[in-house]
């Protein structure tokens, strides 16, 4: 079958703001290897990278001839409004066209896509690489979908879902489809070539807030020897500088993490490794982070979350700050990058919390800053907790953590972005910070700080701009559950890993 995987315009920062720096669609790639292999004529549109316009965009899928469209965004809950349209307008020009729909949020939401979007014929649930093709070989051969785990579908009218599929063990007996990718139109940390690779799957700490840690089921790694052959190739063959790890968690193993530390070195493509960790892993592998270094490892994200440890706690964030100030100076002792995430909202937070917020984040003192808006996901614990709260944001394209969506009883909307504007420029405008950032030995990494500057302007600015003048807030808005449903947290595992379904009620509640 002739197939199109779809990455369609998103409306976040960097689609809009950062034209420069693209990364590539890993979760479509990673069907388009499978598919390939299983004989299918596969193509990529990155609308993403090209923002074409709606109508264009259109025009452009209705073009090629394809019997099949698969769409998926790794943002996927705030660009679902996006992918709705688009395929609605495609469907009216191509009825004949199967349209299959991926990620995470559909995933969780498949009955209500299935209602509302009658143009969606198929949805995978949880992972795709073993589901797409078995779905494509039950459609050729002709044989029903309710033979297919993993999917949700119409039956008799009504949305329904198959089992759920077997969560994948062997993650290197699935390859990523990298010759549909132009290597040359994707670049990352100050305009270097760059992708987007995976060496693990999933997390095993329990973070209430997390929309992905259920997605993956549980940890699992690639072969640390295999996944640093297929870097190197990319470097030699495609010119791949950077990689920038997808992984949750790539360094929950410390066995698996220090041998792929140890097949990059000897392998010895100079290629830089940008990702995120856990404070406590850092903490734990100190003798480890010389090796880190001469792997190629630039900068982590530690997720730090919160500076309050009642707050920490009640999340399941299993961190301290204590934790995270010294994996942020174990670091910067040995020439990586920190950046660290502060996330609003989790508290209905006054003034005084953000000013003592501000005060811890200069006491840990990281390289580089993040502040997010907490985000409810029905599938998560959180959202049980925050179900009662009241929305400012009902446009759900502004529900992917850079956009405040909760109110907070004691400050207004306006209030709550000035702090947050205020503490990124006093956490990044801070003399010791621009003095290190311009006195840093390693002339590569003086580089990036100076394009993260050079981005963080742009974007700081940009966000200001969108509030001000393009987004807009309820004052007396529905609570979360009036806008989202029920909480699912039951659901929050949609692979199975040992063959028994999670979603077995579920379903047959659906199909009721």
């Amino acid at each position: 079958m002739r197939l199109l995987l779809l990455n369609p315009p998103h409306t976040a920062i960097g689609s809009r703001c950062v034209p420069f720096d693209h990364l590539p669609p890993l979760g479509l790639l990673s069907l388009g290897g499978p598919l390939l292999d299983a004989g299918h004529q596969v193509e990529l549109l990155d609308a993403d990278l090209t923002n074409l316009p709606h109508d264009a965009l259109v025009e452009e899928v209705c073009r090629r001839e394809v019997d099949a469209l698969l769409v998926g965004h790794a943002g996927s809950t705030s660009a679902h409004p996006t992918i709705a349209s688009l395929t609605r307008a495609i469907r009216a020009r191509r009825p004949d066209l199967r349209i299959v729909y991926g990620g995470v949020f559909p995933t969780y939401h498949w009955r209500e896509v299935l209602a509302a979007e009658p143009q969606v014929d198929v949805i995978v649930r949880g992972e795709g690489e073993d589901t797409v093709v078995k779905l494509f070989a039950a459609l050729e051969a002709k044989r029903p979908l309710e033979t297919v785990r993993g999917l949700a579908f119409r039956r008799l009218g009504l949305p329904y879902a198959t089992p759920d599929a077997e969560m994948i063990h062997e993650l290197d007996a699935y390859r990523v489809g990298w010759e549909l990718l132009d290597f040359s139109k994707y670049h990352y940390w100050g305009g270097k070539r760059a992708v987007v690779m995976q060496f693990s799957r999933g997390c095993p700490h329990r973070c209430t807030y997390c929309g992905q840690r259920g997605f993956w089921t549980r940890w699992r790694h690639r072969s640390p020897k295999a996944f640093a052959k297929e870097i190197a190739r990319l470097h030699r063959e495609h010119g791949v500088e950077v990689v920038n790890l997808a992984d949750e968690n790539p360094t929950s193993q410390r066995k698996a993490w220090k041998e792929l530390c140890e097949a990059l070195i000897e392998e010895g493509a100079p290629v830089i490794l940008v990702g995120s960790t856990r404070a406590g892993d850092l903490v734990r592998d100190a003798d480890l982070l010389p090796l880190y270094k001469r792997a190629g490892v630039a900068r982590f994200l530690l997720g730090t979350e919160s500076t309050d440890e009642a707050t920490l706690e009640r999340i399941k964030k299993g961190a301290t700050t204590t934790v995270d100030r010294e994996a942020i100076r174990l670091l910067r002792q040995h020439g990586i990058l920190s950046l660290a995430t502060w996330v609003v909202g989790f508290e209905e937070e006054r003034a005084r919390d953000y000013l003592r917020g501000f005060q811890q984040l200069l006491l840990a003192d990281p390289d580089q800053i993040q502040l997010l808006y907490v985000t409810p996901h029905r599938w998560t614990g959180f959202f049980e907790e925050a179900r009662h709260r009241k929305v400012i944001q009902a446009d759900q394209r502004r529900w992917d953590y850079k956009h405040q969506v909760l109110a907070t009883a004691h400050l207004p909307p306006w209030l709550v972005v000035t702090m947050v504007k205020a503490m990124e420029v006093g956490m990044q405008l801070r003399p010791r910070a621009l003095w290190r950032s311009l006195t840093l030995r390693d002339k590569g990494l003086r580089d990036a700080q100076a394009w993260y500057y050079r981005i963080g302007r742009r974007v700081w600015f940009f966000e200001w701009a969108n509030w001000l003048f393009r987004e807009q807030r309820v004052v007396d808005g529905p609570t979360v559950e009036a806008m989202w449903g029920a909480p699912q947290v039951h659901e929050e595992l949609p692979l199975a890993a040992s063959g028994k379904s999670a979603t077995s009620k579920a379903r047959a509640v659906a199909s009721t």
